[in-house]
């Protein structure tokens, strides 16, 4: 009797014969379960973003480091501790991997602090132990404010872009994971060893030789922890004596220039250059010449960085000089070239001429004007100008006798020595040293030649010079730094003879120990 229909179900025709058709894939899975990797892709780069855009903005905390106080903050530099110390420059510390990196910055001393170390010298004994213990609180606390900026940020950003509850919650669940591995990278790449071979730039070019070879300092730690009191402490002194130091003038308003000669195509002096034109936002750069030896085309590589600076700088040439390096220098955004003209710096009208004479070539002296004759040129172009120039450039000294009088302030260069004179008729006279230490020829002589510039403060209305700082850095092998402030009243009550070089301020500052 065949079966009722009720609950009777076909027999499969396929799995007759004992066989079963196999089942075909959910043709929704791939797509499914590539949207589902795109959405956590998305969630992860907002994570990402929102993390490192909350770091960037909120990473960042103020404390003690001794006798100073600090900016500490995470930034995104591949790793490692930069210790920035304005005006002197900065030290590199490759001590771990990772995205971020450890910027400090000094900012300002702490008077009472540094007036404590001075009445006791003692105290400079736990010096070292209470950097590293400001050191440490210090970060510990930059970890809990950039972490929680990180899930802040990353949670925010979550939040506004995918507008759905649960989208921070997962983000700020990524954000830290994302922190975990940063420190767990940051851990396992820790090297200790690094801390005793930074890497110095600015002023700070020769510490090295005031802290001593790596190797030495690892074998003698005592050794090198009192090398490092002594520049702290030097350092203090030098911030302490900077913040005491006499106004330029009555208000602030003022143009500083920087005064630079003879870098003779010294890299350290070029460092030097920048270093001081960014911490002294300086308004512009006046270069009285031999910026090279030879005039080469191989020596000019190193003058594309004057158009890196971001201020004018205004050049004449020197006698190592060539008309190719001259047209380098005048090639530069930013620079200018002098040559019997006049420009403007700042609302200062500045003029100049080049020595006639080309050292490197010696059969080059056919019909060269004399010295004197470059300098009665430039006094007639300035005695013809609408505006009175308030600065004269020359590179030898010696072109600025007929200038007297016509022009209130000649700078000059050339003798490697650095020497500020009033002339008869009241002009002043201030020669530059060398502010690339002579180039190789300071490797030639018994005694390195310092590295020298000096910042001068002009009234912005009248151009008359109100003070300049002279900057020395100690030449190679030495370690000393000194910043001195000169009020240029106080050389108009010198005794007679017109030399201003030893009736400033004398607020000579040693940034680093005597060599």
């Amino acid at each position: 009797m065949p079966p009722s229909g009720r609950g009777h179900r076909a027999p499969d025709v396929a799995s007759l014969g004992g066989m079963t058709e196999p089942t075909s894939p959910d043709p929704g899975g791939w797509p499914r379960r590539r949207r589902t990797a795109v959405r956590w892709g998305v969630r992860l780069a907002l994570a990402l973003a929102g993390a490192l855009l909350g770091v960037l903005l909120l990473g960042r905390v103020e404390g003690p480091l001794g006798p100073f106080d600090a900016t500490f903050a995470l930034t995104p530099t591949g790793g490692g501790a930069t210790v920035e110390i304005p005006p002197l420059g900065a030290l590199d510390v490759d001590a771990f991997d990772g995205p971020f990196g450890l910027d400090v910055q000094l900012t300002r001393v702490d008077e009472a602090r540094v007036r404590a170390l001075v009445a006791d010298p003692a105290r400079l004994d736990g010096l070292v132990d209470q950097v590293s213990a400001d050191l440490q609180d210090a970060v510990v606390r930059l970890a809990w404010v950039s972490a929680a900026a990180a899930v802040g940020g990353a949670a925010l950003t979550s939040l506004l872009v995918l507008r759905r509850r649960k989208e921070p919650l997962l983000a700020a669940g990524l954000s830290v994971a994302l922190l975990a591995g940063t420190a767990g990278l940051g851990a396992v790449t820790w090297r200790p060893e690094a801390l005793s071979t930074p890497t110095y730039t600015g002023l700070l070019v020769n510490a090295t030789s005031l802290i001593g070879d790596a190797r030495d300092i690892v074998a003698r730690f005592d050794a090198y922890r009192a090398s490092l009191e002594d520049l702290v402490s030097n350092v203090s002194t030098l911030y302490a004596t900077i913040s005491t130091l006499p106004t330029p003038t009555r208000d602030d308003d003022t143009v500083a220039l920087l005064h630079v000669s003879d870098l003779h195509l010294n890299p350290a002096g070029f460092d030097l250059v920048r270093q001081v034109v960014d911490q002294f936002d300086v308004d512009g750069v006046l270069d009285t010449g031999d910026i090279t030896d030879w005039g080469s085309e191989p020596e000019n590589q190193l003058i594309s960085s004057i158009g890196q600076l971001g201020v004018p700088y205004v050049f004449i040439r020197g006698n190592h000089d060539s008309v190719l390096t001259a047209g380098l220098v005048a090639a530069q955004p930013n620079a200018t070239v002098l040559d019997d003209s006049a420009t403007t710096v700042a609302g200062l009208t500045v003029v100049g001429a080049r020595d006639p004479r080309f050292t490197p070539d010696q059969t080059a002296t056919g019909d060269t004007p004399s010295l004197e004759q470059t300098g009665e040129d430039l006094a007639e172009l300035a005695e013809e100008l609408a505006d009175p120039p308030a600065i004269a450039m020359v590179h030898d000294p010696e072109q600025a006798a007929p200038l007297d009088g016509v022009v209130p302030l000649v700078l000059a260069g050339h003798t490697h020595e650095r020497e500020v004179e009033t002339l008869d008729e009241g002009t002043l006279l201030m020669v530059q040293g060398s502010t690339g230490g002579a180039g190789l020829r300071a490797l030639q002589g018994e005694y390195p030649e310092p590295l020298t510039c000096s910042v001068l403060y002009l009234d912005p209305d009248t151009g008359e010079l109100v003070a300049y700082d002279d900057i020395t850095l100690g030449g190679l092998g030495e370690t000393e730094v000194t910043i001195e402030r000169t009020v240029v009243p106080e050389i108009e009550a010198a005794d007679g003879d017109g030399d201003g070089a030893t009736d400033g301020t004398g607020d000579g500052v040693p940034a680093s120990p005597t060599g």
